[in-house]
């Protein structure tokens, strides 16, 4: 059977209908082609500004998320630590180091590589729970030249409260991570590599020190 439509008043057939759509379509790319990209650009979503400076006096860290499973977590996380840090002037960027095996959770492995990712670029990493949101503007995310910085001290921390804890928040700068040749892969599941990572710090000298006059306590410093 023999197929023909009327294309303003001419009769193609199914034949001459098929190539005049290939070259119509041909026609249409070449001109989609030619049209500035900047005619698209409003209707793209505008990228959150990255933090990190250029500017060579300040020391860049890099806020390292060991994470699996806790989107809702991590959802209100980024934005809540890029608003906070960004009145502290301090240049930094997140990166969320993801376990995708079905093993036990190995929080130390994923801080590992994620400090063998950025050491090249960055000054000293913030090891950083996702649950853990600082509340209290005078937590200061600065640089720790003498040694590591505890934010979430037992004084503060919602659940822990023994004296030698470390989780939660510890800045360390890139030097001291590997003096001590960063953290213990054997532990699966949650708990004991923080207070194995203390003992490290503690057998090459580095004092861990932690942010004073902090008066929110407990129930006011973290979310």
């Amino acid at each position: 059977m023999r197929v023909s439509v009327s294309l303003m008043g001419y009769r193609v057939t199914g034949s001459k209908c098929l190539i005049l759509c290939v070259v119509l379509t041909f026609i249409m790319g070449c001109y989609l082609a030619s049209l500035p990209l900047e005619d698209g650009k409003a209707a793209l979503p505008k990228p959150i500004e990255n933090a990190i400076s250029n500017e060579s006096n300040k020391k860049r860290m890099a806020i390292l998320v060991p994470f699996r499973d806790r989107f809702e977590e991590l959802l209100e996380f980024v934005p809540h630590m890029f608003a906070f840090l960004s009145k502290q002037d301090i240049p930094f960027h997140i990166f969320i180091v993801q376990q995708k095996d079905s093993n036990r959770f190995n929080r130390a492995s994923l801080i590992n590589v994620g400090f063998l990712h950025t050491r090249n670029d960055y000054d000293y990493i913030a090891m950083h729970d996702v649950d853990l949101l600082p509340l209290n503007d005078d937590l200061k995310y600065e640089y720790p030249e003498s040694g590591p910085l505890h934010i979430s001290s037992p004084d503060t921390h919602p659940r822990y409260y023994y004296k030698t804890f470390i989780g939660g928040i510890l800045l360390i700068k890139r030097e001291h991570f590997e003096l001590v040749k960063g953290m213990s892969n054997n532990y699966w599941g949650w708990g004991l590599e923080d207070d194995e990572f203390y003992v490290r710090l503690r057998d090459v000298g580095l004092k861990v020190t932690r942010p004073s006059n902090i008066t929110t306590g407990r129930d006011k410093t973290f979310r």
